[in-house]
């Protein structure tokens, strides 16, 4: 290979840099104890919390402890059921530096109740995978698992290696052991799409010289460059390129100088041990024939522009290319459904945002920016994302929406983008940047790129395998209440830009944050209850001071069904004191379950407590319905209605579903979509205790169908729902 002296590199005398540890920032808590954070957590593990919504038949194991920034520790486990693995049962429980609980990230939201026995043989879940790829080159012996779907789903995982559509697969196929249905499938292979690539003359980067140079980096372990055939590029001095944007050599000192920058970024700015978290990286390869650019679980590859006059090897594809890495080697790892590859396609962005402005190249192509793909001109097109306006590509939204989840992921990563956007810079940023739209008018201020990033890298080390942006929401709230302890700036604007994207909150997030003041905590007993329609219940309201001096709370309930009344004796109480609280039904009353949310006010603080209320014996929910289908099902058992094939809706607009269970049982609604690929997801659901439920949901044009499943018991059910 032609060597010239364009891209100056640097060794030290032995050939070898030197990797600096994790730093935490100024003013952090005392570092991390792994040690310590491993036996708090086991402790809470043991006592089997609901909160981890265990069963007599779960088994738990500890997986890794990552040290964080603050003293945050990340302890995560996975689930056994029967002895099965669990997907979707993983958690991960955060603790601070001496091992003290401070929250848990779980995904899953019912115990499980599932039979273990397969009707499909693993050769033939094996075919039903093959199927799935135009090619296969090989597939791995398929694993018996139950999937956390309500009370449980048997199935297969098989990983088939090919090609799908041209390009390299490895796709993770969950095929459902007792019918053959594909229930979910998703590539570890992630396809980018280009970005800039020059980085001005000369560059550093790290390389092992002695008889013969490579370009493996000495002070990076993983990290090295070459070919497509996977061997790195030697040479016989210790020069490379000659800074041509067709020269593969100087695509690898483009890839090289790019992954080396975000591995520093990751130690200087997010207390993180190279990309996979425990110190290691990964190859890169250049020279892909293809206008793209990808991570396969093990390497990233890639490829050129469409005029084939440049390698895409800038900073932000590069580092965007890593950041699937970095998504892959945090807890939860990487497959899965479509809408946690939408925020995996998102972290990959923001990891090149986070890249560009730590390298702050003034010289170069790749200037720090918020724009995704200017520099390489993949297409001929320009940018092919804007994280502070993602409309400006038509088909992105700039808001949160129910047709987001199924949306081709790569559009779809606009909502995380928006909100990381407005996290860092505000919607009317001061120091040049461009004004970001908020989709409730708000106006919000932005903390500093660094911040915000310290931020999402507390939200992807609290990531479960079934990964959502409600729960990337409550992660990142969780997130800047522990970060930055001492302050609410953090946690507001975490907050705020969430709104200002329009993605709902999650039940379980931290309702509002206080310091230096007075505040509380609040608990119901019991959670829940069954009661006749035109009879009552009650449930005691427990306080406690948790910070600063006692103080005044009053109560309040909303969510309560048509007919029914709270109220609460005493009105208010002084933190530390109880009320109780009665809720008084009429023989109106609609049968059905019913979330109540139970509100304690005090000075600045607020906290809520959601009680389970199921009415039976009342009117019936489903009624006046356009549609209703009947039928019988024994426990563990379901059914799609109107068929499996579903029903076709034109328009968008409003689906309205109640479901009326056996007495004594507890029955699950599921409403599903058909997407681009021909799979059925979950858009809506009603899981709550009890036979009965009911949702609305906000869809567009498809197809639809609904399913009925009993989680416990057995009986008769009559399901009721409008379609648009």
């Amino acid at each position: 290979m032609k060597r010239t002296a364009a891209f100056a590199l640097v060794t030290t005398a032995a050939g070898l840099l030197v990797a600096l540890s994790p730093t935490a920032p100024a003013g952090a808590a005392p570092a991390a104890d792994p040690a310590q954070a491993a036996r708090g957590a086991d402790r809470l593990v043991d006592a089997k919390p609901p909160a981890l919504r265990p069963s007599a038949k779960d088994g738990f194991h500890r997986d890794k402890v990552l040290a964080g920034q603050g003293g945050l520790n990340y302890v995560s486990y996975s689930r056994t059921y029967s002895g099965l693995p669990v997907y979707g049962g993983d958690f991960v429980v955060v603790t601070d530096a001496k091992g003290g609980v401070l929250s848990t990230s779980v995904a899953q939201e019912k115990a499980l109740s599932v039979g273990t026995t397969p009707k499909l043989t693993a050769d033939q879940a094996t075919e039903v995978a093959r199927a799935q790829l135009s090619e296969v080159t090989t597939t791995s012996a398929p694993q018996l698992t139950v999937m956390a779907q309500g009370a449980g789903r048997l199935a297969y995982e098989v990983v088939a290696e090919g090609t799908r559509d041209g390009r390299e697969s490895k796709l993770h196929v969950f095929v459902d052991a007792l019918t053959g249905e594909v229930v979910e499938k998703s590539d570890e292979v992630m396809a980018g799409q280009g970005n800039s690539y020059y980085n001005g003359n000369p560059v550093t980067i790290g390389t092992t010289s002695g008889t013969t140079f490579s370009m493996a980096d000495p002070g990076r372990s993983g990290v090295r460059c070459g070919g497509q055939n996977g061997s790195t590029y030697t040479g016989s001095d210790d020069a490379w390129g000659n800074g041509s944007g067709t020269d593969l050599e100087t695509g690898c000192v483009d890839a090289l100088f790019a992954v080396g920058k975000e591995w520093d970024m990751l130690r200087d700015w997010l207390s993180r041990d190279g990309i996979d978290g425990t110190g290691g990286g990964f190859p890169a390869r250049v020279g892909l024939a293809d206008v793209n650019a990808y991570w396969n679980g093990s390497y990233t590859n890639f490829g050129h522009s469409q005029d084939n006059q440049r390698q895409a090897t800038p900073i932000d594809v590069v580092a965007h290319e890593y950041g699937h890495a970095i998504f892959q080697y945090t807890p939860g790892g990487s497959t899965g459904s479509n809408e946690k590859g939408i925020l995996n396609e998102s972290t990959g962005d923001i990891f090149g945002a986070l890249t560009e402005h730590y390298a702050n190249e003034p010289a170069g192509l790749d200037t720090p920016d918020y724009s995704v793909g200017e520099g390489v001109n993949l297409v001929g097109s320009g940018p092919i994302r804007y994280m502070h306006k993602p409309s400006l590509i038509s088909g992105n939204p700039d808001c949160y929406s129910a047709s987001v989840p199924p949306m081709e992921v790569h559009a779809g990563a606009a909502i995380q983008n928006h909100w990381f956007y407005l996290l860092a810079e505000g919607s009317n940023p001061t120091n040049g940047n461009p004004v970001s739209p908020t989709c409730n008018s708000s106006t919000v201020t932005g903390l500093g790129i660094q911040k915000a990033g310290q931020i999402f890298m507390g939200v992807l080390n609290r990531k479960t395998s079934t990964w959502t942006h409600t729960l990337a929401r409550k992660a990142s709230l969780e997130a800047a209440l522990q970060l930055f302890p001492g302050s609410c700036t953090e946690f507001n604007t975490t907050k705020a830009a969430w709104n200002a994207v329009s993605v709902p909150a999650h039940a379980n997030e931290p309702a509002s944050c206080s310091v230096g003041g007075n505040d509380f905590s609040m608990t119901l007993t019991p959670a829940s209850a069954t009661v006749q329609a035109g009879q009552q219940t009650t449930a005691t309201v427990g306080t406690q001071t948790t910070s600063g001096t006692a103080q005044g709370i009053t109560f309040t309930a909303s969510g309560l069904p048509t007919g029914a009344t709270a109220s609460f004796s005493p009105s208010s109480v002084t933190s530390g004191s109880s009320s109780t609280m009665t809720i008084a039904t009429t023989a109106s009353t609609a049968t059905g379950a019913y979330p109540v949310t139970v509100t304690g006010t005090g000075g600045s603080a607020t906290h809520t407590a959601t009680f389970t209320l199921t009415v039976t014996g009342g009117t019936s929910a489903c009624g006046g319905k356009q549609h209703t289908a009947t039928g019988t099902l024994s426990s563990g058992s379901s059914v799609y209605q109107p068929s499996s094939s579903g029903f076709q809706v034109t328009t968008s607009g409003t689906h309205t579903a109640c479901l009326d269970g056996p007495t004594g049982a507890d029955f699950d609604l599921y409403l599903q979509k058909r997407n681009s690929l021909g799979l059925w997801t979950n858009v809506a659901s009603g899981t709550t205790s009890g036979p009965d439920e009911s949702f609305t949901y906000s869809g567009t044009a498809g197809y639809y169908r609904y399913r009925v499943y009993a989680y416990s018991g057995s009986g008769a059910y009559t399901l009721g729902y409008d379609a648009p």
